[in-house]
Formats: structure tokens, C-alpha cells, sequence
């Protein structure tokens, strides 16, 4: 918590009435005038802060930390936030509205996943370019596929136009959900080569330094046998 200090100015105006009160009066025309109107002034300015004391409160400290994270926000960022929260909540919408229970388990992976995708770009905004394609194309696309299925299953007509066009939906379904999987997998691509290359390194030197294979004994396994 801060503390905070609001200065009264009424005891400044009162001090203001008091020249005022003063100068209508009695006379200001010599030195000795003027002090004896100062000593009224600073007389009446004790007592106005004796009734009408400062104020002193409280506010809440905002973190440093979060402070300039919010100042300092990389548009780019601010708008993967903005698209996240939308696509997120439609692909919800649609969830609520779709009763089939194979669509609504797709519709809940392909949001976790669209979460993750977008989260891993947030924390590493170089990678925003390997998914300008997916957020351009196949996640809006997906969304109007699915809105699509939502409006011919609510219309209650089973015809042959409705009826094939939910089954190509329900099909491509399957292969949204594994082309999702592959653009999460993609982002970490170049991290799971700097781990793999960092695993080969420490290999070899733990095989130049003798510390790598089974590991020999170092005594006997057992105490002297006494014949009889």
C-alpha cells in the first residue's frame, strides 16, 4: 500500500479572508501594519489546520513488473492476445451449440491446441511468421466450417445437401485436429534440434572423459570361503 497526502486548502483561504478582512479595516501603510496582519494571517492559518487537517490514505501498489509489461507490450503481442480470446470464445460458442459428442470432443481439442499454439508465439514472438498461415487461413476457416455445420444441424431438414455437406464437415474434422497437432509440433522444431545437438555433445565428451558405459566394480562381490 502507498500512503498518500491531500492537502486542505482551506486554511489558505482563510488567511486570504484575514488580509482581505484587514485591509478593509485597518490601514496597510506602514512595516508595522503589515507585520501585525502577518501575525492574524499565520494565527488563522494554525487554526484552519487544526480544523480542517490534511487527509492522509492508502492506495493499492501496482507492481513495477506489471506495470511495464502493460506499457511496454509489443503490439504484435497485444493483437495473438486479441485473436486467442476471440477464436477461443467462438470455438466455445460452437461447442455449446453443436450437440454431437465425436464434434464436441474435436471442437475441445482443436481449442486446447489453438491455445497452445498461440501461447508459444506470445512467450516467442520470432516464431509469429510460422504460423501466419494458420491464423490467417486455417483457424478462421475451420471457425466458418463449423458455424457452417451449426446452422444445417439446427435447420431440423435431413436433405441430401445438409446431409453431405456434415458429413465432408465431420470428415475434414479428423484432419483439422491432426494438422493443429503438426503446427504446435512444428514451433518446436528448432528447440528439439538444440536439445538433440546438446545431447550428442554431452555424449562425447562423457565417452572422451571415460564416463560414459556400465560403470566397473570396485571390490569383490563377497568376503573369504573357509573349506571344511
Amino acid at each position: 500500500m502507498i500512503t498518500r497526502k491531500k492537502v486542505s486548502v482551506l486554511p489558505i483561504y482563510l488567511v486570504g479572508f484575514v488580509w482581505l478582512g484587514y485591509a478593509l479595516l485597518f490601514p496597510l501603510r506602514a512595516p508595522l501594519h503589515y507585520v501585525i496582519c502577518a501575525a492574524f494571517s499565520l494565527a488563522a492559518y494554525t487554526a484552519g489546520k487544526a480544523i480542517w487537517p490534511d487527509k492522509v490514505y492508502q492506495t493499492p501498489e501496482v507492481p513495477k513488473t506489471e506495470a511495464k509489461k502493460e506499457e511496454k507490450e509489443d503490439p504484435q503481442v497485444a493483437a495473438l492476445r486479441k485473436e486467442k480470446e476471440r477464436a477461443i470464445s467462438e470455438l466455445r460458442r460452437l461447442n455449446d451449440a453443436i450437440p454431437d459428442p465425436k464434434i464436441s470432443a474435436q471442437i475441445d481439442h482443436l481449442e486446447e491446441v489453438t491455445g497452445k499454439i498461440i501461447d508459444y508465439v506470445i512467450d516467442h514472438p520470432q516464431k509469429k511468421s510460422q504460423i501466419s498461415r494458420f491464423l490467417d487461413y486455417f483457424l478462421p476457416t475451420t471457425i466458418k466450417l463449423l458455424n457452417a455445420y451449426d446452422r444445417m444441424d439446427s435447420a431440423g431438414v435431413s436433405g441430401s445437401n445438409i446431409s453431405a455437406t456434415k458429413a465432408k464437415v465431420e470428415q475434414m474434422l479428423d484432419t483439422l485436429c491432426a494438422a493443429f497437432d503438426k503446427q504446435l509440433d512444428a514451433l518446436f522444431g528448432d528447440e528439439a534440434l538444440d536439445i538433440s545437438t546438446d545431447i550428442t555433445v554431452m555424449e562425447n565428451l562423457l565417452a572422451q572423459e571415460g564416463l560414459s558405459g556400465p560403470s566397473k566394480p570396485t571390490g569383490g562381490t563377497g568376503g573369504p570361503t573357509l573349506e571344511l
